[in-house]
């Protein structure tokens, strides 16, 4: 009994010897995994505080331009500016009121969004429109 107990504990020893260092390499592996989903997951964020941040400047230029006596410049202005103020995260950002009518107001913003891999292009590009606000006589 007891000669079989020592050959299961050198079995023991010898697969325990042979395992060492396994123990890094699977951490390495994990850490890339975990790190992968961590920027993946900051970038999706980076995106959606983008569009937000557009979609916000375009609804600004929009509630502006379509005020009584406003022209759709006078939103694009306001657009503009708000993405001076807040805009950090759209890069290059662009404003347009292309498709604006004498009854309605369109404002469009398009701009790069903030990335952390080198080389990757996003794009974002928000839409806002509504009715230019009229005055008549009853």
């Amino acid at each position: 009994m007891k000669a079989q107990s020592s050959g299961r504990l050198r079995n023991l020893a010898a697969r325990l010897r042979a395992d060492r260092g396994v123990g890094s390499v699977e951490v390495a592996v994990l850490a890339v995994v975990v790190l992968t989903l961590v920027f993946t997951i900051i970038q999706v964020g980076l995106f959606y505080h983008a569009r937000k941040v557009a979609q916000s400047a375009a609804r600004q230029g929009v509630d502006t331009g379509r005020q009584f006596g406003s022209s759709p410049g006078d939103g694009v202005a306001q657009a503009q500016e708000f993405l001076a103020k807040f805009g950090g995260s759209v890069r290059g950002a662009s404003v347009s009121s292309a498709g604006s009518t004498a009854q309605e107001i369109h404002i469009s913003v398009t701009g790069q969004v903030a990335t952390l891999v080198p080389g990757l292009e996003l794009t974002v590009t928000q839409d806002a429109h509504g009715p230019i606000e009229l005055w008549t006589n009853p």
